[in-house]
């Protein structure tokens, strides 16, 4: 079987006989210059904004498939990486009839989108080491069981997860292995895409929202086999990236330095923040990161989150994830937030001791 005959199998019959929408948009390839423009009623009067978006955004397309070193036709762009996920789920899972697999203590999201959209979710808990149970895993997979979601580095535990059980799990799943690596440039794992040719159930979701510093513009990337996105191009909405997104995003990627100077920054303050935290007397434990953030275990979570909140300090709560009883999950910050930060824990500490 080809990989895109196996591909066909996983996706929906509705939307396997889908003809997309087609906008005047999709008719040309000249330059916004160069054309007269009467076609979708838009206001003529130039604000920069008056036109409808490149629905293919094939501009930002491209330079982002150049920079991650994958073919355009292997890359797509969704209004953050929650879109993308939400429309693997309406492209290839049958309402009421199929089902995906997520590994708890994981990122939420999965859970929320399976309700969403009528399909079942099996949870098969990471292991002690924060690692996917591979023959957990493969036994409660089946033909009807379409994706399989991996989050590395995970959210909100921080770790990568183990390259070879990654690999096993591509050979021997029978649907599609979706890979979240919305922290992988704070880690030095440098991902999965470079698996992307040699496996054609392999998914990779990623976003500009975190090293990039662009959660406020809504942007997400998804890289897989050329079938897939040319199945999930069918199903999405026709101007799902606006224009300001597009800029922006084309403005930041091409300041590469900036990325690189404060993602070494984060990193910095990462290991920092974990030795400090070590030696808070009411943390128990400082788990390892590859992320921009650190899940500790406290003795009281509730108590701690209350009171950091009244000092002015947000943190999250993650008492209610999987196996993280009393844990809560900081985001590193700039050295002074994070400066702010210990002195808070060293005041809460000096409370405690009176």
């Amino acid at each position: 079987m080809s990989d895109s005959e196996r591909i066909s199998k996983l996706v929906r019959p509705l939307i396997a006989g889908l003809k997309p929408y087609s906008s005047a948009r999709d008719e040309y390839n000249a330059t916004r210059e160069a054309m007269v423009f009467l076609d979708a009623n838009e206001n003529p009067f130039e604000s920069d904004v008056n036109r409808y978006p490149d629905p293919h955004q094939r501009q930002l397309r491209q330079l982002i498939a150049s920079l991650r070193g994958v073919a355009d036709n292997k890359l797509m762009l969704g209004n953050g990486s929650d879109d993308l996920l939400d429309l693997l789920f309406r492209v290839f899972c049958e309402p009421y009839s199929d089902q995906v697999i997520c590994l708890p203590p994981t990122f939420a999201m999965y859970k929320v989108l399976s309700q969403m959209n009528g399909v079942g979710l099996k949870e098969i808990p990471l292991d002690a080491g924060w690692q996917p149970d591979v023959d957990a895993i493969l036994k409660a997979s089946g033909p009807d069981t379409k994706i399989l979601f991996l989050c590395s580095p995970n959210n909100p535990t921080g770790q990568c997860l183990d390259e070879e059980r990654v690999l096993e799990l591509l050979r021997n799943f029978p649907g599609l292995v979706v890979i979240d690596e919305a922290y992988v440039e704070f880690a030095e794992n440098p991902g999965f895409a470079k698996y992307l040719d040699q496996y054609e159930n392999l998914i990779i979701t990623q976003t500009l929202s975190k090293a990039y510093g662009l959660a406020g513009i809504r942007l997400g990337v998804c890289m897989a086999h050329p079938q897939v996105i040319a199945y999930m191009r069918r199903a999405k909405l026709p101007y799902n990236i606006n224009w300001l997104t597009q800029q922006r995003a084309l403005d930041v990627l091409q300041n590469p330095g900036k990325l690189r100077e404060e993602v070494a920054l984060i990193q910095t303050e990462r290991m920092r923040m974990g030795r400090e935290l070590s030696r808070c007397p009411f943390i128990v434990k400082v788990f390892p990161s590859d992320a921009n953030f650190l899940l500790v275990e406290v003795d009281d979570a509730a108590l701690r989150y209350r009171q950091m909140l009244d000092l002015g300090v947000v943190v999250r709560n993650t008492s209610g994830y999987l196996r993280l009883q009393n844990t809560l999950r900081f985001t590193i910050g700039k050295p002074e937030e994070n400066d702010r930060v210990l002195e808070i824990l060293a005041s809460l500490t000096e409370k405690s001791t009176l």
